[in-house]
């Protein structure tokens, strides 16, 4: 059990820092701006109309040079669709199209050519269709300079593209309207999504606490009855629960680096399928126990009787009474997964498995949780930011959105879909991103708990609004670059670790903390007789 829970540890771990906002990059470094090309990459929305009649939505790119797309949709013009002569437009169309929104093939010249010639033909947009299904950044080259382009350009996928081409050449009429609506600066589904990480991190911490207080209470109970249960006690250890030691904190970075590796090279359908079903195997075992601690108070005699059942041991009768359940709850998510409400399950699931990990693997004091997290925070910022330099993406982003896939993202998230956005997608934040800080405010609670500290002479308040702080920053970094990914470690440990750090030095408690990650007892049950003094 103690080694299957530090395998789950490192598993779930491997996506510590994915707090993912925005669809598409905005800035690129490797496409700098130049006068006449400096717009921000924005998405674009192109409604259709076909004889009359609204149509299809498509969702396009918006190029760096030309005009700003307007982001009012009353303020957007419904105009008429038209195929130039040549297609691809790197000629002069033989027609002029008065006001008309070009399509044209992308290929055989510059995106500031096509430009130029549909808007020396009076077009007043021109549309341009990329030749695979994925969305492109249209940029200019570097020695341009003449670059007066009044007229917006949109890149649409090759689906999307290939429809408006299709209605045109079978002789229907077709009005376009291109607009980019701005997203809102705080989307409900971020204060949600911060909601449900710190009330986890606050009910995991309090079932780690509690566990612990009744394991030192029925040890308390079995030294009043004498040495030999003692060493029973001593001998047995607690079971199920595991502690963390500085090894296995520094190999953390190692297996999860190589998880996300593999993760990213070898991303595709049928490795997502293995995924969800190792998700789905987690998942249904802290579910399980989940529900079986909230039952067990009131359904004690289940919870007290056992059975024998092969390869597994003695079972309660509440647990194979809950088992089926959870199997079937993990199996109708992972069947029905792309259905618009499943991220509700795959949030049920993650959630049941970070309380239980919380509760079964421990860290034992703060040097141990110093050395986890501060792993952590050097893996979450290499494999977001530095990758790039390696892999020209960020490996820790390409993973959580799932790409090379038809899934949306992995399922080692939370998520919840943007209610107010009009782009739609989802919010994430990675099992890491709270398991991890998470371990070390449940450490804070059990000291707490053991050294009967209130709550404001505590530690445990403190570092869950400190971790609750270092999130709320995470988004706000999110907002304010644009919708790129962010690394949330970067933010939270600081944050945690900091405070409780700090806390213990003012104090004068560091030092307990930190080696021996309990406070001191004074022993009333075991005597040692003094030796009476005989004389020489």
């Amino acid at each position: 059990m103690a080694a299957a829970a530090v395998l789950v540890l490192l598993t779930v771990s491997a996506l510590a820092g994915a707090a993912a906002g925005g669809d598409i990059v905005h800035h690129d470094d490797e496409a700098p701006k130049i006068p006449g090309c400096s717009n921000d990459f924005i998405l674009v929305k192109v409604q259709s109309w076909v004889n009359g009649k609204e149509g299809d939505e498509f969702v396009g790119v918006g190029a760096r040079f030309g005009p700003k797309i307007v982001s009012k949709e009353k303020r957007a013009n419904r105009t008429k669709l038209t195929l130039p002569d040549p297609i691809d437009c790197c000629s002069p169309p033989k027609d002029k199209v008065s006001g008309d929104v070009l399509l044209v093939q992308r290929g055989k010249c510059k995106f500031t050519k096509k430009a130029k010639f549909a808007q020396a033909a009076g077009a007043s947009a021109i549309v341009i269709i990329n030749h695979v299904h994925e969305l492109y950044k249209m940029v200019c080259e570097k020695n341009e300079t003449d670059l007066d382009i009044h007229i917006p350009a949109v890149l649409l996928p090759k689906d999307a593209g290939s429809a408006l081409h299709t209605l045109l050449t079978s002789g229907n009429t077709v009005s376009v309207q291109l607009y980019s609506p701005d997203r809102p600066v705080v989307d409900t589904a971020e204060v949600f999504l911060w909601l449900m990480a710190v009330g986890t991190v606050l009910g995991a911490s309090y079932w780690s606490a509690w566990s612990a207080r009744e394991a030192a209470i029925e040890q308390e109970k079995l030294l009043k009855d004498g040495h030999e249960s003692l060493l029973n006690v001593e001998a047995g250890g607690s079971s199920g629960m595991v502690d963390i030691n500085v090894a296995s904190a520094i190999m953390f970075v190692v297996v999860a680096s190589c998880f996300l590796i593999m993760l990213y090279k070898l991303m595709s359908y049928w490795f997502v399928e293995l995924l969800v079903v190792i998700f789905c195997i987690g998942g249904v075992e802290g579910l399980q126990t989940c529900l079986v601690a909230l039952l067990s108070r009131w359904f004690k005699p289940a919870a007290e009787s056992f059975v024998k059942v092969s390869f597994i041991g003695a079972v309660s009768h509440l647990t194979l009474a809950v088992c089926p359940f959870c199997i079937a709850f993990a199996v109708l998510w992972a069947v029905f997964r792309q259905l618009p409400f499943a991220w509700i399950g795959q949030d049920i699931l993650g959630i049941a498995l970070i309380v239980t990990v919380i509760q079964i693997v421990r860290v034992p004091n703060l040097k141990v949780g110093s050395v986890l997290l501060s792993c952590a925070f050097l893996y979450d910022i290499f494999w977001v930011f530095v990758s790039k330099r390696w892999f020209h993406e960020s490996v820790m982003i390409v993973v959580a959105r799932g790409d090379k896939t038809d899934e949306d993202g992995v399922p080692m998230l939370l998520k919840i879909p943007r209610m107010f956005d009009p782009w739609g997608g989802y919010s994430i934040i990675g099992f890491g991103d709270i398991l991890l800080p998470g371990l070390l405010v449940a450490f804070a609670l059990r000291y707490d708990f053991a050294a009967k500290k209130s709550f404001r002479s505590g530690y445990f308040l403190w570092s869950l609004v400190a971790y609750g702080s270092g999130l709320l920053i995470t988004y706000v970094a999110l907002n304010l670059m644009d919708g790129h990914g962010q690394p949330a470690l970067l933010y939270i440990v600081p944050f945690t670790l900091g405070t409780l750090i700090t806390l213990g030095w003012k104090r004068g408690e560091l030092l307990n903390l930190w080696m021996k990650g309990e406070p001191e007892r004074v022993c009333t049950h075991m005597h040692i007789p003094l030796l009476q003094a005989t004389p020489n």
